[in-house]
């Protein structure tokens, strides 16, 4: 349950928010808000909440903004990217705040049906691969090329894996293109999926604790990085095109400039909460801070959220305008 916290208010806000409770302050119907009188947001920003705790952080700091600088509510919606996207024509997801990259979704809901905009980056870097615990590394050096990944492939065999080598992937749900690096590369690997991000990094951790052998798909912006040092496998380089067609990737995952979408009917709205989510951008090492406030230190996301913003008043500033 998330908690009430301290509502700030920053000098030269007041007066903007004073004209912007003239508008609507959600996807929903805009003449509501003009129904209220305008002395108020009355409105729900609907905020997907993809599966893992890095787009948590970024989705309650904004979520927090709206609600404190504008005083719109913010419902936060548990939801896999796919079934998210869904929502935008259906009216009920205004905001993903944090994609990694999803073409065929894009195709369908920017170019197709036109339920959903780009709303520009976020400020985050995304860096996908391949990743080992430290102490591999220093036992087997070479583990680091994808050529040698072969040689050790009985080091990685699990009861789920049978007689190959375990590539460990997350939330099935997440950006992979592992299943296809296994069989375009010819490695003799089976792709076996943790289940969710928690299940990732208590792998990950237990195995640079206990000294065991582990492959494992991993990703930055990422607060455990900080506590565990992954190694990262080098993949065939990664160059324009080379991931073009899904079936035949055989490449590195690229570098990905992290953005936002937002349904186009919450765009359109002439709601302020748009533009705040439109102006957000932050670093990679914001996002790790929250997230460990909630992933280490657990914190409440709204409570680690009004921390971040409590230490960061000209960032937010610069959102609301």
């Amino acid at each position: 349950m998330r908690t009430t916290t301290r509502r700030v208010r920053l000098a030269g806000v007041i007066a903007a928010s004073a004209l912007l409770t003239l508008s609507a302050c959600g996807g929903g119907d805009i003449e509501d808000d003009k129904a209220s009188g305008g002395e108020k947001c009355d409105q729900t920003v609907n905020m997907a909440i993809n599966p893992w705790v890095g787009y948590e952080a970024s989705a309650h700091v904004v979520g927090k903004v709206i609600e404190n600088e504008l005083g719109c509510k913010v419902e936060y919606k548990d939801l896999k990217e796919e079934v998210a996207w869904q929502g935008f024509g259906k009216g009920t997801v205004d905001v993903v705040i944090e994609d990694w990259g999803h073409p065929a979704l894009e195709k369908k809901y920017i170019e197709g049906d036109k339920s959903a905009i780009d709303a520009g980056p976020n400020g985050n870097v995304g860096q996908i691969g391949w990743y080992v615990p430290p102490w591999m590394v220093e036992k087997y050096p070479d583990i680091t090329d994808w050529k040698n990944l072969n040689k050790y492939a009985d080091l990685f065999r699990t009861s789920e894996s049978g007689d190959k080598g375990q590539m460990l992937d997350g939330d099935p749900s997440f950006v992979t293109n592992d299943e296809a690096l296994v069989k375009n590369l010819k490695l003799d690997y089976k792709v076996v999926y943790a289940g969710s991000e928690a299940a990732l990094i208590t792998a990950f951790r237990q195995a640079e604790k206990q000294k065991k052998p582990l492959l494992g798909y991993f990703y930055a912006p990422q607060w455990f990085l900080s506590e565990v040092e992954l190694k990262k496998v080098n993949l065939p380089e990664w160059t324009e095109g080379c991931d073009a067609d899904p079936a035949k990737v055989a490449c590195d995952y690229p570098e990905t400039k992290l953005k936002k979408i937002v349904a186009t009917k919450f765009s359109d709205s002439g709601s302020p909460a748009y533009d705040v989510v439109k102006n957000f951008t932050w670093t990679n090492d914001d996002q790790n801070l929250v997230a460990k406030y909630i992933a280490e230190d657990k914190m409440d996301p709204d409570e680690a959220a009004q921390k971040w913003i409590d230490d960061n008043a000209d960032k937010i500033k610069a959102w609301v305008g």
